[in-house]
């Protein structure tokens, strides 16, 4: 008998059909799913869930839907009935939570929490979940640990996240379904997020645009390249999580949990100044950019940058690739798109 599929949520997204690809390179069944909303251009989707499909072919299968709808999703977990769960959909982007709430809170909450029931119902063997650096909010102690409080969110996406890595514990605890919440760090590479500051800043360059700028470039951001969060998750979904023996119910920290679930930060933990990411894809794309510098927004950060100390004690060395390589790869990627 042929082992049950691994499910991944989002699967036409950045991170989601990456993640799909790799697991069946491996030789795995997958099934995907994504709504394939029109927060940024469905054809960029689209054409990522292709490259999914031709890596699979009768190992892959997929179906457009929405999470918020429950009897869908249940009616998707009762006919798949995967052994595990790759949770990667959300509705994302710091910015338009400003504008749009409601979409957050239907995704990234009441989304979930039916996720968290198909998952329960079908005794799924590991749930490995995406979180985001955005849950530390105000905090300013670099780099950012798990050990650290998230009390201080500052946009209601950070402040969803922060509400999964809570419900997942509570099934945890309450279920014994192991869970691990993977707090990404913005993740960047070829199939990117249009929406994400790579992205709009090749655009804008390539057609002699100015790029937005913010906090008159005082910030800093741990990129990741997407070949390393890849690498990331598959290594946690290997390794079901497990309760910590280092919990002290009298002194509860924030990393610890007496039940099957684990958080992990899961960055290059090499923070690099915006102007100097400018400068790299300057060199990669031969072209200057027009800067226009701003304050900083709304909901956004100064500084990022990520402890991994607990990933690689958990999962053992991980990729990191340098920035230089991923920024020139990218800009390769992205002339070859705009190409086509």
């Amino acid at each position: 008998m042929e082992p049950r599929p691994i499910l991944v949520t989002g699967v036409a997204g950045f991170i989601g059909a990456a993640v799909a690809q790799a697991l069946l390179a491996r030789g795995e069944r997958v099934f995907g799913l994504d709504n394939l909303n029109p927060y940024y251009d469905p054809a960029l989707k689209r054409a990522r869930l292709a490259l999914v499909a031709a890596a699979g072919g009768e190992r892959f299968g997929f179906e457009a839907l929405d999470l918020v709808d429950a009897e869908a999703l249940a009616a998707l977990f009762d006919r798949v009935r995967p052994r595990a769960v790759v949770h990667l959909a959300a509705q994302p982007g710091v910015r338009h939570s400003l504008e749009n709430p409601a979409a957050y809170i239907q995704s990234n909450l009441v989304g979930f929490g039916h996720v968290l029931e198909g998952c329960r119902h079908h005794r799924v063997e590991h749930l490995v979940y995406a979180s985001s650096s955005s849950v530390y909010g105000g905090n300013r102690t670099l780099p950012f640990s798990e050990d650290q409080p998230v009390n201080h969110p500052v946009s209601l996406y950070a402040a969803t996240k922060k509400a999964n890595e809570l419900m997942a514990h509570a099934y945890s605890h309450l279920y014994g379904m192991p869970a691990t919440g993977l707090r990404f760090f913005t993740v960047y590479g070829p199939w990117g997020r249009p929406d994400m500051a790579p992205m709009l800043f090749a655009r804008a360059m390539l057609a002699g645009e100015p790029i937005r700028v913010f906090n008159q470039g005082e910030m800093q951001r741990d990129f990741t390249y997407i070949d390393d969060i890849v690498d990331g998750v598959l290594r946690c979904l290997a390794k079901p999580a497990t309760a910590d023996p280092a919990f002290d119910p009298l002194d509860p920290g924030p990393a610890c949990a007496a039940a099957p679930h684990r958080l992990f930060n899961i960055g290059n933990a090499q923070p690099v100044p915006l102007l100097h990411f400018i400068a790299l894809l300057e060199d990669a794309l031969g072209v200057r950019a027009i800067k226009d510098f701003e304050p900083l927004q709304s909901g956004d950060v100064r500084d990022t940058a990520a402890d991994i100390t607990r990933l690689e004690a958990w999962i053992g060395d991980r990729l990191s690739t340098p920035i230089e390589t991923g920024v020139a790869r990218f800009a390769a990627w992205y002339r070859g798109w705009v190409a086509v």
